[in-house]
Order: structure tokens, then sequence, then C-alpha cells
């Protein structure tokens, strides 16, 4: 009987699955495989909020496959060592995958076509599975990518995203292959309160919803953050449980300037990945250099420890680093505060942020997570690295009532607006009336010192 392999990795879906319906196409039964890397738990990626997330959307993937006639195949261990034996106890013919950017994941593919090729297998790697365009679709005449976001959109607009796909109609898999026992959510310890569920039918329940409810004001209203006006397709399209090539057609078909928006914001993740697949360094290492040097964590271990708690004494850094700790999911324009409270206010190295949020964010993406933070701090692709996002000034207009505030922050629940940002310019006497901390620093000598250091740098 002609067999092949799916590996699934961060494409844990049945809906517009290439690598999943080439297989079939080609051959009478296939082995939904996935296998749980120890080598990516080592690295720190197990993480518990990704953990259960990752939970959820194995036990969905099983329940979508054994409704056509199949089930997912789970294994521990090395990706290479767990295939082949899967390969040998099927005697499959092929592996099907879809293909990554990170520099761990081109050398499991390295890997994995050398262990096969050495056995008389096949690997065969499937682009646009986990973004809409591959890394090397579109790129600029002198360089093998784009540095700056506005000219690879304007390429990446123009260029035709391949059509959905489908979720197979059955799926049959050999008897004689074992999986071992799918893992539980409710096996994990040290999980945020209010993290979501994982799964594909979970992802596209949401999806629903929001191109009823949601898409229309996403332009206008995506960066309100007491408005929570955000698709939160994030944790979904990191795991894959929603393909983001879906969601481009999708979001199109919707229209307005809400769905032109949303694909815009599709396309910076894409932005990130072609980044990240031609600068693999860029994960750890600064993408652009700066020449002036940052704190030392154990100089700065007092304020980064009350930023991580949401004690800094600015309400909405503060809120924000709540929500993290409470959702394991951030508003973006938090994301883009904190950071840049933590690298140019604070002034410690992305690296320390960007590790805590890894720790945390259930949508925690190498490419994403690292490239953003780099953004921030001004070593990465931003035209402007000087620029310094006031906490005070963005809370005005992005939180003009103070409820985002309000809400992660109960402390100055009955704070008036005029001081909801800035406690301290209340009467001593007043501000003694509420739980909540002094700035942990003067913004304005922080952003003294940050301009004096550029200038040095």
């Amino acid at each position: 009987m002609n067999v092949s392999v799916v590996l699934f990795t961060s494409d844990l879906r049945l809906h517009d699955h290439p690598p999943l319906c080439a297989a079939l196409d080609g051959s009478r039964a296939v082995v939904p495989l996935f296998v749980r890397d120890r080598a990516v738990d080592r690295a720190g990626f197990a993480a518990p909020n990704r953990l259960a997330f990752l939970a959820d959307s194995l036990r969905d993937l099983d329940a979508g496959l054994r409704e056509r006639g199949g089930r997912l195949v789970y294994r521990v261990g090395d990706p290479v060592d767990e295939v082949c034996k899967v390969v040998t106890e099927t005697d499959a013919d092929e592996v099907h995958m879809a293909a990554g950017v990170s520099a761990y994941a081109h050398r499991r593919e390295e890997r994995l076509r050398a262990a096969l090729e050495a056995e008389g297998r096949r690997l065969h790697v499937h682009d646009e599975v986990l973004t809409a365009l591959a890394p090397g679709a579109v790129t600029p005449v002198a360089s093998d990518h784009f540095a700056v976001f506005t000219p690879y959109f304007r390429h990446w607009e123009r260029h035709r995203v391949r059509p959905a796909l489908g979720a197979p109609r059955a799926v049959r898999v050999p008897e004689e292959v074992g999986s071992e026992r799918l893992p539980e959510r409710a096996e994990l310890s040290g999980l945020s309160e209010g993290l979501a569920t994982g799964g594909e039918r979970e992802g596209r329940k949401r999806l629903t919803a929001w191109l009823r409810d949601g898409v229309d004001a996403y332009e206008e209203r995506h960066d309100d953050l007491a408005g929570d006006a955000t698709s939160r397709f994030s944790p979904h399209i990191h795991f894959g449980t929603l393909s983001v090539v879906e969601l481009v057609h999708r979001a199109r078909r919707a229209g307005g300037p809400g769905g032109e928006a949303f694909v815009r914001q599709l396309a910076w993740r894409d932005f990130h990945h072609q980044v990240l697949a031609a600068r693999p360094a860029s994960s750890v290492r600064d993408y652009r250099t700066r020449n002036d040097l940052w704190r030392s964590p154990s100089a700065a271990a007092r304020e980064i420890e009350a930023w991580k708690a949401g004690l800094t004494g600015y309400p909405l850094i503060d809120a924000a680093m709540r929500q993290l700790r409470h959702e394991g999911w951030m508003h973006n324009r938090g994301r883009l505060l904190t950071a840049s409270f933590f690298t140019k206010t604070l002034y410690v190295d992305w690296r320390v942020g960007a590790r805590h949020f890894l720790d945390l964010l259930v949508d925690g993406d190498i490419a994403n997570n690292q490239l953003n933070w780099q953004w921030a701090a001004g070593t990465g692709t931003d035209t402007r690295p000087n620029r310094v996002l006031n906490p005070v000034a963005q809370g005005k207009r992005f939180d003009a009532d103070g409820a985002y505030v309000r809400r992660w922050v109960p402390e100055l629940e009955g704070m008036a607006r005029k001081f909801v940002h800035e406690p301290w310019r209340m009467r001593e006497a007043e501000r003694a009336a509420y739980d909540y901390p002094g700035p942990v620093v003067e913004l304005a000598d922080r952003l003294e010192r940050f301009k004096h250091a550029r200038s040095r740098g």
C-alpha cells in the first residue's frame, strides 16, 4: 500500500493544508504525525501557556481527523528520528511538511532530507503554508530580502496569493502505526488565568464572528486599547490553526478599510518572516548594530522586576504588563509601548525583554516577537531607530478615558480621568489614597540619557 507521512509543525489544521492535500492526492494512506521536539523544549520555548494551547490544538486536530476516518499520531523525541521510525513502520515512500523560516527549521529540514534520501525516500517541503507568501517570493533588486516594510508591502500587494484549499473529506491511516497519548491542558501548571482556548474549531469560530462583527471597524479601532477591537487571531496564526492564506482571501472579500488594514497586518507578519529567513541570526543578534551600550540587567534589576510585575508607576505600561500575565497575550499597541519603555526608557537590552515575553505569550513567535522587539529597540527595521513612545502621550491618545488602565490596574479604578495616566500630578495627600507606586524612573531624565547616549554612539 502506498503510504505518505505528513509532519505537522506550526500548521495544526485541516483546512488549507497543502502538505496534507498533496499526500492524500498521491497516496492511498497517510500518517498525520506530530512530534513533540525535545530540542525545542531544551531551548526554552516550552512555556506553559504555549503548551496548553498546543495541547488543545492537537486534541482538536485529532478529533477532526477521526471524523474523517483517521487519527493523529503523536510522538515525543527528535523529529528526524521519529519520522524515520514511522516511515520504517509503515514502509512510507515520502514525507510532506511545511517550510519553516528559522535557522533551526532549516537544519531540521536538511537533516530529515538526508536521512530519508539515505533510505531511498523523498521529502517534500511546501512553501506558503505558514505564511501568505514564501519568504523569497518578493525581493528587491540588490538584496535577498526587504529591510523596510513599505517597499516590501508594495511588492507583496501585487503578488498573487495562492488559492485556499478545502479540508479533506476522508483520511485513511495505517492501523499498525502507534501513537503516544496526546497531552492535556489539565496536566499543566503555571498557566495564565485568562488563557485562550486553542484548536482549529475555536479559531474558525472566532474568524466567523470577527468577519461578521469586527472587520468593518478594524481600521478605525485596532489601536483602541480599551475597545479590544483587534482580531486576537495571533495564537491561532502562530500554531497554524488558522491559515494566513485563507485570512488574506477572506479579509479581502470582506473589503472596506477594515479588511485592507487587516491584510496589511498579515503582510507585516510575512515581512518579519522574510527578514528572519534571510538573516536567521537576527533572532538573537542585532539586525542593525547600535554603537551605544545597554545598561546591564544587574544594574537595572529593580526596574526590570517592576516592569515584569506591572509596578513601574506608569499606568499604561503596568496595565499592558498585567494583561500579559493574566491572558498570556497583550494588545499590539501595548507590546510596542512596553518594549519601547524597556529598551529606551529603562535602557535595557531588548533580548531580556523579549525573553520575558516568550515566557508568557501564547503566540510567542521567533520572527514576530524578536523582530518587533528589535523594531522598538532601534536595532531592527524601523526607519526611525531613535523613536521613543511616551507612555503618557500614548495613553491619552489610545486610552483617553483610562478604561484600559482601570481594567488592568484596579488600584486606579476611582482615579479622575485627568490623572489616570499621570497619577504623580495629584497632590500628595490625594495620591496617598491609592495603593500605587510612584514612577520607577523619570521620563524626562531617561529621555535625555537616551539622546546623550545616541549622540555619543
